[in-house]
């Protein structure tokens, strides 16, 4: 740790994991994905973030991680400590950090959030938007989602969550934890403390969207974030959605470079979903209506991100959030027939016909 103490932060924690060769590869891939570049000396594994650095000593079964601030190293933290937790799960393991910041329980990545502002886009997309302070984690580690804290009728008055000495979240009370949905930004205004966020509104048991349906100026939620692996640069990209994928895919349409290429696919249930986007790109935006056919159960979205040929020049990345049958054979298709990597792919579950939503907006 030395050798970073004297430029910035640094910590580290000694695994208690036998088996860990086996599925390093696995965490590698994982933590390459969040933008990170990966060298190998010998025994020792190397990843270089925009934000910090970390390692793993397989010989000593130990991960280090440093920065230059806090914010920085309780990212690199997390993201350590969740691939470990992920692929080690059959191991259990025990992560404790020890040196900078130990014994540290405010949660970087949480914050208290108030309700400013509802309003209706579409007949069953709102928009809400919320004030908190210091936002700008959220745009400095890349991922557009959020883990969202809701109060529930069961559980009016939550307990917030504290960092627990695995650079993870912990709850104090399971008795007053909150419902947590994981949701998207769909505009970050760090200057203001606002973020917006679309929901997509409909009968059943989803908890955000019960929420999102009696929301009101001055109601407070908690968010934890960014979650989620970046969208990785490309000249070219292919994008598809529905409902639920629709404000990423619609902030991507936004904030991606003018000079981008591409083919983006909406699925919605009528015309009167469809909403107005900015879209700065030169990506073609298409809008599929299913006039009647219940969600999760048209195959048009699907067919018509299988039918766009993948270039065979420049760089191109495939995007697509949706209902899990659909987003697995995207998946299969991307994966099995053209025979691309994580490293140009992102099919998501977004939600399951039949279950409550995985995400939600």
């Amino acid at each position: 740790m030395s050798e970073a103490s004297a430029s910035g932060l640094a910590c580290e924690a000694r695994l208690n994991l036998r088996n860990l060769p086996l599925y390093i590869g696995r965490i590698s891939d994982r933590l390459q994905s969040f933008d990170a570049d990966a060298s190998q000396d010998g025994q020792r594994l190397d990843f270089r973030f925009a934000f910090g650095g970390a390692s793993f000593d397989m010989e000593r079964l130990v991960m280090r991680a440093n920065a230059a601030d806090r914010d920085g190293l309780a990212r690199i933290k997390d993201l350590l400590a969740t691939a470990v937790q992920v692929y080690a799960r059959e191991e259990n393991p025990e992560i404790v950090w020890t040196g900078d910041l130990t014994g540290e329980t405010r949660l970087a990545q949480f914050r208290e959030m108030v309700v400013t502002q509802v309003g209706d886009l579409t007949p069953h997309m709102r928009r809400i938007r919320f004030a908190g302070e210091d936002l700008s984690r959220f745009a400095k580690f890349g991922g557009m989602h959020i883990r969202m804290l809701f109060p529930t009728s069961e559980v009016p008055d939550p307990l917030w969550p504290m960092l627990g000495s695995n650079g993870l979240p912990v709850w104090l009370s399971d008795d007053r934890r909150p419902a947590a949905r994981v949701y998207t930004i769909r505009a970050l205004d760090m200057a203001n403390g606002v973020i917006d966020v679309d929901f997509l509104t409909h009968p059943g048991d989803s908890v955000g969207a019960a929420w999102a349906m009696q929301a009101a100026p001055g109601m407070k939620i908690g968010i934890m974030g960014p979650v989620g692996r970046p969208v990785r640069p490309a000249s070219w990209y292919l994008m598809g959605a529905d409902e639920t994928g629709l404000p990423a895919l619609a902030r991507l349409l936004e904030t991606l470079p003018t000079e981008t290429k591409g083919v983006a696919f909406v699925e919605i249930a009528d015309d009167g979903e469809r909403q107005e986007i900015d879209n700065a790109t030169g990506i073609e935006l298409h809008w599929l209506t299913r006039d009647g056919v219940a969600a999760g159960l048209s195959d048009r979205l699907a067919d018509a991100v299988q039918s766009v040929e993948w270039p065979q020049t420049g760089s191109a990345f495939g995007w697509f959030a949706a209902e899990a049958a659909a987003a697995k054979i995207v998946r299969e298709h991307w994966r099995g027939q053209l025979s691309l990597g994580r490293d140009q792919t992102l099919a998501a579950a977004y939600w399951r016909r039949g279950a409550a939503g995985l995400m939600a907006g």
